[in-house]
């Protein structure tokens, strides 16, 4: 698909605009619909001079942290397979480590309390060594695991070096072989190939550029090493909005989009999260997932509005300079092509549950019970004190979202077979306020209402 004249040429200038003020020697960027490409373009000069090669969306950019979700989810489809729990300490798998009582999960999440880089030479700027020479060079917590939100890029060496021990080949070929082929992401790459563009500083306060260097980041490799493309990292939004063909199941997508640990900065509303491997992000009500990257003379964004599957990619050859067209461009696309509501329908499996609607009573408090258009209940208003909502799971319901997310719910009926209670986490919901016609845990006053 594609938007119409207008729009296109919005988003043409929006880029036009980021990479002449901004300073940028050159900027690509695709704008995902739909799990296709809407929209893309290209502006400046890969080398930043007048007259040199100019960007295209298939010039390779070094996408810098970008790489981290790609080893998350190579983490993820490891625990799908029965390899690996999240739970998991880290020492279960990697003996050496000496902080082998952070959990898988908070390797991910970025909460593990491990130190944010390494001690050795500046790692982003020099060659990397090997796994050995990194917890050699040491490696320490700065935080209690599990008690606050500390980026660390030396955690996601360590979740590479994991997918290595647990494939038996290193990080950035199970990755390749298990993510980058299916996808068909060829030109996705550790390294840089063909039609690259140089990585460069801009002086600022002249004009003139200064080329970064560029090396393999050896056992740091996993937190930065990546090389990709407009166009295939069009494929990742896609991915990410839910396009995930075989490489991964829905539900494991779904569970790593789940907002774990808050960026909190102190005097500061946040709006900022991270979740197992993606950042969050929560902006006057809409929710975005993606993810940064920076490397020296490389910068790139990806983010995706989960509700709308609307997402953006750009990426840049400059160590500093970009502005805030990776949202501008998404909201270009909002205002000027919203997407279209899905149309109402009816749902005749509804039809065995419909008993269950209408008022229930915990103690006194009353909750409306509805069926949703998933097929699903909501109790009362998810977010709002017990409200939640609840998917089927063969003869009970599961919570999905709200505060019984995760909690079974079970439906007891009478001797006519009609609904009577609802037994949710251990709490009794009735027909009426303390009906005297079901069991209510603790009983009820003899007298009745009085």
């Amino acid at each position: 698909m594609t938007f119409d004249v207008a729009t296109t040429a919005a988003l043409d200038r929006r880029l036009a605009k980021e990479q002449s003020e901004r300073r940028l020697p050159s900027v690509a960027a695709a704008v995902v619909r739909s799990g296709e490409i809407a929209w893309s373009g290209a502006v400046g000069a890969v080398d930043g001079h007048a007259g040199g090669e100019p960007a295209t969306t298939d010039t390779q950019y070094r996408i810098g942290s970008i790489s981290k979700t790609f080893v998350a989810v190579e983490v993820m489809r490891l625990r799908d397979e029965g390899l690996l729990a999240i739970g998991d300490t880290i020492g279960t798998h990697l003996p050496e480590v000496p902080f082998g009582q952070v959990t898988i999960a908070q390797l991910l999440t970025h909460t593990s309390g491990l130190q944010s880089e390494t001690d050795g030479d500046w790692w982003e700027r020099t060659p990397g060594g090997s796994w050995d020479e990194l917890l050699a060079s040491g490696t320490a917590l700065r935080f209690t695991p599990g008690t606050v939100f500390h980026y660390s890029n030396l955690g996601y060496g360590v979740l590479g070096e994991l997918v290595a021990r647990l494939r038996g080949r290193p990080w950035q070929d199970a990755v390749r072989d298990e993510i980058l082929e299916p996808l068909g992401m060829h030109r996705t790459t550790p390294r840089p190939t063909w039609a690259a563009a140089p990585g460069l500083a801009v002086h600022p306060l002249a004009d003139l550029l200064h080329v970064e260097p560029e090396h393999d980041a050896g056992a740091m490799s996993p937190a930065g090493q990546l090389w990709s493309t407009a166009d295939d990292l069009a494929t990742w939004a896609a991915f990410l909005a839910g396009r995930v063909h075989d490489v991964l199941a829905e539900s494991t997508l779904r569970e790593m989009l789940r907002p774990v640990a808050v960026n909190d900065v102190p005097g500061a509303t946040w709006g900022g999260a991270h979740g197992l491997g993606w950042q969050m992000w929560n902006v006057e009500g809409r929710r975005y997932a993606g993810h940064g990257g920076s490397m020296p003379g490389f910068l790139a964004g990806l983010r995706v509005e989960l509700e709308t599957g609307d997402g953006v990619v750009l990426m840049t050859n400059a160590t500093s300079g970009l502005g805030t067209a990776t949202t501008d461009l998404l909201e270009i696309v909002r205002d000027r092509e919203p997407v279209a509501p899905k149309p109402w329908h009816a749902d005749a499996s509804q039809a065995d549950a419909l008993d269950l609607v209408g008022p229930w009573y915990w103690g006194t408090y009353e909750f409306t019970l509805a069926l949703g258009a998933d097929g699903g209940l909501r109790l009362g208003e998810p977010g709002q004190g017990r409200g939640a909502r609840f998917t089927r799971d063969g003869d009970r319901w599961t919570g999905t979202e709200g505060y019984y997310r995760g909690e079974p719910l079970t439906v007891e009926r009478d001797e006519q077979g009609r609904p009577s209670r609802l037994v949710l986490a251990s709490f009794v919901f009735t027909r009426t306020p303390y009906d005297p016609a079901v069991e209510i845990p603790g009983g009820v006053d003899p007298q009745g209402w009085h």
